[in-house]
């Protein structure tokens, strides 16, 4: 079983992915730490992340893999765990950036596949139900509200300790948004058959109540 979530940036799909996944005991994938643990790669090393063909050509020295401890997610960038570390405002935009790339999206493809071929997984990111796993059976758009997704991406990072500014992640969301959908290879957008659940006025417990409902349904 493979339940898809792809939505816009601050929609809350890490964190009801993760929750949902715990309870029915799925596997959680998120694919967005992938790209981000590329994006982390390319910001050490410097790399023009406006230079394609110089990102293409760092891929082939970048391992990135999942790993699984007491059931959380862990990220790992040639052996070292980075689940941290992608976490931040700066790594988020040069994964946006950079995963509109042909060859950083082949890059992480198969392992995506693999994992959802293996086991019942629940995935989420910005183009699973529509490219990586177009037979999913079951499909969910998660979205909220320009303003709440800022807000929450806000609070996010004041609870971790770091300096942030509403306005400032409020236009960023938006260049985001408009990044994601606007690539040329697999832009963000709601696949035919995903059911669309808006969690401007959702609590978490609520959004994963909505999806479990759907996927019982969908089984």
């Amino acid at each position: 079983m493979n339940i898809a979530i792809d939505g816009p940036a601050g929609a809350g799909k890490s964190t009801v992915a993760k929750q949902l996944a715990k309870e029915l005991k799925y596997i959680y994938v998120d694919t967005g730490a992938m790209y981000r643990a590329i994006g982390l790669y390319l910001i050490r090393n410097k790399v023009d992340l406006d230079d394609e063909a110089a990102v293409a050509a760092r891929l082939p020295e970048i391992q990135v893999r999942i790993g699984y401890r007491r059931g959380e997610q862990h990220v790992y960038l040639n052996g070292e765990n980075v689940s941290r570390r992608i976490r931040t405002q700066k790594v988020g935009n040069a994964a946006s950036k950079t995963s509109a790339y042909g060859a950083v999206r082949g890059k992480l493809l198969d392992l995506q596949r693999a994992l959802a071929a293996e086991q019942d997984v629940i995935m989420d990111g910005r183009d699973i139900g529509t490219v990586v796993l177009p037979d999913a059976e079951v499909k969910i758009y998660l979205t909220a509200s320009v303003d709440v997704r800022a807000e929450r991406r806000y609070l996010e990072y004041r609870e971790k300790g770091m300096d942030a500014d509403l306005e400032t992640i409020r236009r960023e969301i938006e260049e985001r948004d408009y990044r994601d959908m606007h690539r040329e290879i697999a832009p963000l957008k709601r696949a035919e058959d995903a059911v669309v659940v808006d969690t401007s006025d959702m609590t978490v417990d609520q959004a994963v109540e909505a999806i479990r409902a759907i996927a019982a349904q969908r089984a």
